[in-house]
């Protein structure tokens, strides 16, 4: 090309002030540090589970996987959902960056896409040896929670309720399933219907008011039993079913809870609360 006709070629425009002062702020905020923090949690439990079933497929064991593992997977997706719950509050008070709900949404994906979608493979593989049915299930949670996060970022500021079970809640509903460690087909089935209620229409209320602190007080609950259980204390099974239940309960509550108001013609509670900006 020559000098001439590079010279009639139109100039880039240059970014005008303005433009320039309302660009995003690239540089990490204290929210994004705990949104990290949900992305390490998370990858330390799929990291645990993954050490407990090479040694025991190395000691050439059988049956479920060692339950002390189990616990600290558990306790490491907690930690990511805790993690998960703080940072949008500590955006809203502090500020954030620009880079805060496409952080969230790919740190949501592997605390609660791929690493529960890894406890049905190891569920799967070393408990269930179901072929590939767990995969199947497992490839499904993950999807699903792609789909779900995509469709929420989509979704029009200021909504009163989440459409879809909400990952962090699917999440640990598969996990409930996995220590539940049913027969294949139903352990297969129970997941599935979870993966379809992330990408369903059924409506999911944001915990504000007194549903946020009944929704906590039934959670604390239920992973109390769970911990207890994962603590070898006695009447563990008994304590596993029961923190099973009421996670499961709780999942399948809400929306009845939701369709019941409408239908007898009262306001959501919750309506006139701001809704939350980031899914956890």
């Amino acid at each position: 090309m020559t000098a001439t006709s590079r010279a009639l070629l139109p100039r880039p425009r240059a970014a005008a002030p303005a433009e320039q002062d309302a660009a995003p702020r690239v540089r990490l905020a204290l929210a994004d540090y705990l949104t990290l923090g949900n992305a390490l949690f998370g990858f330390m439990a799929v990291w645990q589970l993954a050490a407990a079933q090479s040694a025991q497929i190395a000691a050439g064991g059988s049956g479920p996987l060692d339950r002390g593992a189990v616990a600290t997977a558990v306790v490491l997706l907690l930690l990511a959902a805790a993690c998960d719950l703080f940072d949008g509050r500590v955006a809203r008070k502090l500020g954030g960056s620009g880079m805060g709900a496409e952080l969230d949404n790919l740190a949501d994906v592997i605390s609660f896409g791929f690493a529960p979608a890894f406890f049905v493979v190891a569920w799967g593989t070393i408990a269930g040896s179901g072929g590939p049915l767990p995969i199947a299930a497992a490839a499904a949670v993950l999807l699903a929670v792609v789909v779900r996060l995509a469709r929420f970022s989509c979704e029009t500021p200021g909504c009163t309720s989440f459409t879809g079970l909400p990952s962090p809640f699917g999440a640990m509903a598969v996990i409930t399933v996995v220590l539940l460690d049913p027969p294949v087909l139903v352990g297969t089935g129970a997941v599935l219907v979870v993966a379809w209620l992330m990408v369903s229409r059924v409506e999911y209320p944001k915990p504000k008011g007194r549903l946020a602190y009944m929704v906590l007080a039934w959670i604390l609950v239920s992973v109390g039993c769970l911990a207890a259980w994962a603590m070898d204390a006695p009447a563990g099974n008994t304590l596993l079913y029961s923190g099973s239940g009421l996670v499961l309960v709780l999942i399948l509550a809400i929306p009845f809870y939701v369709v019941t108001v409408r239908r007898a013609g009262r306001p959501d509670p919750d309506e006139d609360a701001v809704p939350a900006v980031r899914e956890g």
